[in-house]
């Protein structure tokens, strides 16, 4: 029950954590030596089709975190602190008076299709690796750049000031510009040895460094809130750096039991890896596609990014009629029609239902076909279930016939991305892991857990399910004294919530 205003809580902190489908607001606090989080606001994520292109709606975004931290008075607190995360790659740019130039064009847009080829013959692929250490996707913002460059070269002449998402947030709530080291590991512009912008790389590409300001650590105090945002919620707060970067906040999380242990943060992108005190960007990594994202306290993430639940995502949204982008034509039918009509499902289809299905097909022996989940049509297709079947199709596969089937496939498929990735990932280390720990929602698919231990041979360690919000609230309390170390926070974590053991 919420508390009286008058007696709001102030020993707390608020974490903003914002994913590709959804936000929401977290508050946590500490009590009788463990952490305790309370959710006091969840709001929807949109895409919006602008100019062409596939766009993040910020103004959506600015609006639901300002009524979120209003919300957390409502509920009887006032955070000492507030901490934004979100996804990595995707920016803007403002002008000389703070105006945004252009849109927030987001990931999953095409305009980087082609950018490989232009990337290549800039500089080549092993020496940008060299230098940068990131993986190399398509919509990396370096070759975001490169799609702008060659579309709207006025805008980067207009543009005074490039901010990363989360950047941006923390700019409307405090009118501070800073960039934070772990999302500005995800361009393709920061040198993975020295942590700051890599000039020659961005000499060689012709992305001006005047737009970039300076990397900001997490841990990082901006300051308070703007007067006119302390009216607007009701209370005075300040805002800190966590490690903006989702997957950054969410291997702080990681108990790491049963070390030496593999770090998996699932959602919407599965980030498998390890965390180093020192990059590798050796050959090998580079052939692998692993990836030196920066972390916490100048600890690096090597990890491989997989598609993840976006296709088990994706697929749900289909069965219930719910398109990704605002304003998108309507989703191509065919196949789509038999899945809706399997019995006991109807129209309004959950996880629990896809995760069922899936069951229910490997107990009758069904053989899966297996599809490469990397791959980058699944990125962003206009249907994901015609694009997994006509893969299997090409493949000289059976294509999946019933929503189980099709279930069975995308399981198979991503744990058996899990498995190569485990052994490249012992390969490149030179010596195996003992476990496998996974944080984020994904870690509640029993399914998915289940066939991770089995396949890998390791035991999976599942939660806690709030990963990302409880990596960003750390940073916030190891930044007021509240826990001396991030040794001492894990281990609070480890404590205050259940981590479940799959054995394989």
């Amino acid at each position: 029950m919420a508390q009286q205003a008058q007696e709001a809580r102030t020993d707390c902190y608020a974490a903003v954590d914002i994913g590709a489908s959804s936000g929401r607001v977290v508050v946590g606090y500490v009590e009788d030596g463990l952490i305790r989080l309370e959710e006091v606001h969840r709001f929807d994520n949109r895409q919006v089709r602008r100019n062409g292109h596939d766009c993040w709606d910020v103004e959506l975004l600015s609006s639901e975190l300002v009524r979120g931290l209003a919300r957390c008075k409502e509920e009887g607190f006032a955070p000492k602190s507030v901490g934004i995360d979100t996804w990595g790659v995707d920016f803007v740019l403002l002008d000389a008076g703070d105006n945004l130039v252009g849109d927030a064009v987001a990931y999953r847009d095409a305009r980087t299709n082609g950018m490989y080829e232009v990337a290549d013959a800039i500089m080549a692929p092993e020496e940008h690796y060299r230098r940068c250490g990131l993986q190399r996707q398509p919509f990396n913002t370096i070759y975001q750049f490169l799609a702008l460059q060659r579309e709207h070269p006025e805008q980067l002449e207009a543009a005074d000031a490039f901010l990363m998402i989360p950047d941006y947030l923390n700019f409307l709530l405090t009118g501070v510009k800073a960039v934070e080291y772990t999302n500005a590991s995800t361009t393709g512009l920061l040198n993975a040895e020295t942590g700051a912008w890599d000039e020659t790389v961005m000499e060689a590409f012709g992305i001006p460094r005047r737009l970039f300001p300076n990397v900001t650590h997490a841990g990082a105090c901006l300051g308070p809130v703007r007067p006119e945002v302390a009216q607007a919620i009701g209370y005075d707060t300040r805002v800190v750096l966590p490690a903006t970067h989702d997957t950054g906040s969410a291997y702080l999380a990681v108990p790491a039991c049963e070390p030496p242990a593999v770090f998996l943060s699932s959602g919407t992108w599965s980030l498998l890896g390890v965390e180093n005190r020192s990059p590798i960007c050796s050959e090998g990594a580079f052939r692998a596609n692993f990836t030196n994202e920066g972390g916490y306290h100048f600890r690096y993430r090597f990890l491989k990014n997989i598609m993840g639940l976006w296709m088990i995502q994706s697929i749900r949204r289909e069965l219930n009629g719910i398109t990704y982008v605002v304003d998108e034509k309507a989703i191509r039918k065919g196949r789509l029609h038999q899945y809706m009509r399997v019995e006991g499902l109807g129209h309004e289809i959950g996880f629990p239902d896809l995760i069922k299905a899936a069951d229910e097909a490997e107990a009758a022996g069904v053989v899966a076909s297996i599809v490469n989940v990397n791959d980058d049509r699944f990125l962003a297709p206009d249907s994901m279930i015609e694009e997994i079947c006509a893969a299997c199709e090409e493949s000289g596969q059976p294509v999946p016939g019933t929503l189980g089937e099709l279930m069975l496939c995308v399981y198979e498929s991503l744990v058996r991305c899990y498995r190569d990735a485990v052994a490249e990932l012992a390969a490149l280390a030179g010596h195996e892991y003992a476990s496998i720990n996974i944080v984020g929602g994904g870690c509640r698919d029993g399914h998915l857990n289940r066939r991770t231990a089995e396949l890998c041979g390791l035991p999976v360690y599942a939660g806690p399910v709030e990963g990302t919000a409880l990596g960003n609230l750390a940073v916030q309390m190891l930044a007021d004294g509240v826990f001396p170390h991030l040794k001492a926070v894990r281990a609070a974590i480890a404590e205050s919530f259940d981590v479940q053991k799959v054995e394989p």
